[in-house]
């Protein structure tokens, strides 16, 4: 990235604005980045409370001293060497772009487990700044930290901020623009003797340009790093990319230790020799019940009764119960069907000669009367409801609890604790969702995932119409359920039994369980709504223009012919053949015409949850097939969406068997 200087006239005045490049915001998730991105630049990402929340690059405008930076967000990575997809991300950015200064990001209460990181950064020569972030929940543990000494020591600013409240933002600011004028004098750290003698020996073979300094490269390259030799290679020719491995196959078997792990201990030696007299600790007991409770939510046992709650009075009682019953009832019975679907039709049936154009505005699939309706009546309530609950839970800590708490079940699907994090996800958005499933390590990780999402995680929108429907028999809600865990631990363990692949491993930061902010929680409910109902509102207006080119043509009658001996098969009657023709374009949709059917008294007990479930495991809306298709590729979006369909099918024909045996709602 070039620098420039641009000149503006602004009032007959001239004035001076330099544009002066990149600054990278990393550090590990859950430090506070994004929040600290929203405060240096005005714009806002969503600040979620676990790790993996910030997969792309975020990248916003930043003026400081006369210069305006370009501020980019960059995804949660605890080091240089990358484990994940995130953290490759990250790497990349620092070694193909010209970045000018690092802000790293750092959790003032794990300070000694982050500035080795930190150590990192300067072996790679980048101009750095140190911000300790969430100094308010270090205090209240008793912790004060002294930066101006840990500045001094590291040779870099040092700057304590509070994101959440603004606190140090200012000084952060000054400091950047101060930190380009006058540079840093950064401290040097050496490693062990043979490690050291390997280090500058492979950065002396180095001629290339790699975006960090040839010493950085060097370390990497020791501790195995895969694809940056493959970037040496393509750099400075086979011949030293080979002289380079058999240093570093010399060093390990000098060694006896994986030349990794040796390295990281050093550098937490280090980190902590520069900590000396740099955190305070005092006793502060009456924080000791968060703590208890915060332990508690991860236990194997004890943590199942919190979840339970969880689950109860947030999806059920919330989501189900208030938002897809007593919201969607107001909206639908009192604000579209008493006055706005009736004013709509007689405006168009009055001044609107046309039937064709009547039908594609109002009366049975309009526009208005069917697709807004949809989207806003049904869907807008349960979304805003199930977003501003997850916001909650998210900002609380507890998801990367939940997910510790999940991992040993996760294990046998093919998965590891860190899934739920998408999976969590899909309950609201399974597009959202499968984008996030980038965030595991594994190719074969993220297949699983994906394939579970399509076909067993509903969205919030279908959750709760389905809770909605059939919250008034405990029985068929349990059936339901109890239906849907049994598929997606079946099709979870066959596919981790198919898929080749390692056990994968598990870690997380657990960050300390808070008492979330009301401000932060309306902010990210209302983003996550707008988000949404930019995505299905041009869904739901095009379904209902599909119907309609489909009535007037007689493509659907077509279609819906195709599907009724189908749904016969699986012992729904013919009407329900609309339901899985309007899931096509998307699950929620289908939802809510399943919704419609419910109401007009079309379905008993029985086909009521046959439906609910065949639904549920139905294709993926066609915004999530597009996802699929960009994180998997063409082949596999296509294999699970071809898998999907016809086991949908055969599930509901063999839940309608079953409950047919026993008898249940006929």
């Amino acid at each position: 990235m070039e620098k420039t200087e641009d000149i503006e006239v602004q009032d007959g005045r001239q004035s001076l604005r330099r544009r002066a490049g990149a600054i990278a915001l990393v550090g590990a998730p859950n430090v506070g980045k994004s929040a600290i991105f929203n405060k240096l630049t005005g714009a806002y990402v969503v600040v979620s409370n676990y790790p993996g929340t910030t997969v792309e690059l975020a990248r916003g405008q930043g003026t400081f001293g006369w210069r305006e930076y370009e501020v980019v967000d960059t995804p949660g990575m605890y080091s240089l060497l990358p484990i994940t997809e995130e953290e490759r991300v990250a790497r990349d950015l620092l070694l193909e772009e010209q970045t000018l200064l690092v802000l790293h990001v750092v959790d003032a209460k794990n300070l000694d487990r982050m500035l080795p990181f930190t150590l990192q950064l300067l072996e790679a020569g980048l101009p750095t700044i140190l911000v300790v972030n969430i100094l308010d929940e270090a205090e209240r543990l008793g912790m004060k930290i002294d930066t101006e000494l840990l500045a001094q020591r590291l040779g870099i600013p040092v700057v304590g901020t509070i994101s959440t409240t603004g606190y140090g933002v200012a000084q952060l600011k000054r400091a950047i623009a101060q930190h380009r004028v006058e540079g840093s004098q950064a401290a040097q750290f050496s490693y062990s003797a043979a490690i050291e003698t390997a280090v500058v020996e492979i950065a002396s073979l180095l001629k290339g340009e790699y975006g960090i300094s040839r010493r950085a490269v060097a370390a990497l390259l020791v501790q195995s790093d895969e694809s940056l030799l493959e970037l040496v290679e393509k750099r400075e020719g086979r011949s030293r990319a080979e002289q380079i491995r058999a240093i570093c196959h010399g060093l390990e078997q000098a060694l006896g230790e994986p030349v990794g792990y040796l390295m990281a201990q050093e550098r937490r030696s280090r980190a902590a020799e520069m900590l000396v007299d740099v955190i305070q600790r005092q006793d502060r007991r009456q924080f000791a019940v968060m703590a208890w409770l915060g332990r508690i939510t991860m236990h194997p046992i004890y943590g199942l009764p919190f979840l339970f709650a969880i689950l109860y009075y947030g999806l059920y009682k919330m989501v189900g119960v208030f938002g897809a019953g007593t919201l969607v009832d107001f909206m639908e019975s009192q604000i579209f069907e008493r006055f706005i679907n009736p004013f709509v039709n007689d405006l168009v049936l009055t001044y609107i000669p046309y039937p064709w154009l009547q039908e594609l505005l109002a009366l049975d699939y309009g526009i208005i009367t069917l697709g807004l309706r949809y989207a806003v009546a049904i869907i807008l309530p349960i979304v805003a409801v199930f977003f501003f609950v997850f916001a909650i839970i998210e900002d609380s800590g507890y998801l990367p609890r939940l997910a510790l708490l999940v991992d040993r079940f996760f294990k046998g699907i093919g998965l590891n604790g860190r899934a739920v994090i998408p999976m969590t996800l899909g309950f609201g958005c399974d597009t959202m969702a499968t984008m996030v499933s980038r965030t595991l390590e594994t190719r074969r990780e993220r297949v699983i995932a994906t394939l579970l999402l399509a076909l067993a995680i509903p969205c919030s929108a279908q959750l709760g119409v389905v809770l909605a429907l059939l919250s008034h028999n405990p029985v068929s809600l349990m059936i339901w359920v109890g239906f849907m865990v049994a598929v997606f631990v079946l099709i979870g363990w066959l596919a981790a039994q198919v898929l080749p692949g390692q056990r994968p491993d598990f870690y997380m930061e657990i960050p300390p369980l808070r008492v979330p902010r009301i401000s932060s929680i309306i902010i990210k409910t209302y983003a996550r709504v707008h988000w949404y109902l930019l995505e299905v509102i041009p869904f739901f207006v095009l379904a209902s223009v599909v119907i309609w080119l489909g009535n007037i043509t007689g493509f659907y009658e077509v279609a819906l012919g195709f599907l009724q001996p189908v749904v016969e098969w699986i012992g729904l009657p013919a009407a329900t053949s609309s339901v899985f023709l309007f899931g096509f374009f998307r699950r929620d949709y289908g939802a809510a015409g399943l919704y419609d059917l419910a109401v007009q008294g079309a379905l008993t007990e029985a086909q009521l949850v046959v439906a609910a479930a065949t639904l549920t495991l139905f294709v993926p809306c066609i915004a999530q097939f597009i996802m699929m298709i960009k994180e998997r590729g063409v082949r596999t979006a296509l294999a699970i969406a071809g898998f999907i369909l016809p086991f949908a099918f055969l599930c509901g024909y063999v839940l309608n068997y079953i409950l047919t045996i026993v008898g249940f709602g006929q």
